[in-house]
């Protein structure tokens, strides 16, 4: 069942569809463990009904929804304290609830830290068979706030089989 917050996201994909988009990006960027702990709702929650709501408008245009994964707001090791394993397990949580709810795509965004796109496109990869979009975020330097090259990126993620980048 929808409820009132429900409408308001069905309008916004429903008018990129109408505007002629063929993709959406679920409301799920921040539906992570870590960014979520003391929320009254579970990640899978979220990522069930972020998927839900954005597959409601993408049946009427026969369109495409992607699960949308950002940063957990916390450093991996060892520049902060979450170890790879951690952030791997958190992305895995979140592939699988967006599977099961129906998603068509992962799309990793925004992301800084090479280290923890790779844990992201990991658990996308080794918990699923859908395609992996993923970007991360430059500064006019060129080089992420954790110091990748464009360079880096590139043939990293190319190497961890992305499907775009």
């Amino acid at each position: 069942m929808f409820q009132i917050g429900d409408y308001v996201v069905y309008g916004v994909h429903d008018a990129y569809f109408a505007a002629g988009s063929k993709l959406v990006l679920t409301n799920t960027f921040g539906a992570s463990a870590h960014k979520m702990a003391g929320c009254d709702y579970t990640p899978r929650q979220v990522i069930t009904a972020g998927v839900e709501i954005a597959r409601k408008a993408a049946k009427k245009y026969d369109g495409y929804v992607a699960l949308d994964i950002g940063p957990l707001g916390q450093l991996l090791e060892p520049m902060g304290s979450l170890t790879f394993e951690q952030a791997y397990e958190d992305f895995a949580m979140q592939v699988k609830a967006g599977v099961a709810a129906g998603a068509d795509l992962v799309f990793i965004e925004t992301m800084t830290d090479l280290y923890e796109v790779k844990a992201a496109v990991l658990a996308v990869k080794e918990n699923c068979d859908l395609p992996v979009f993923t970007t991360m975020s430059f500064e006019q330097n060129m080089h992420t706030f954790a110091g990748t090259s464009l360079s880096s990126m590139a043939i990293t993620l190319d190497s961890l089989g992305v499907d775009a980048l």
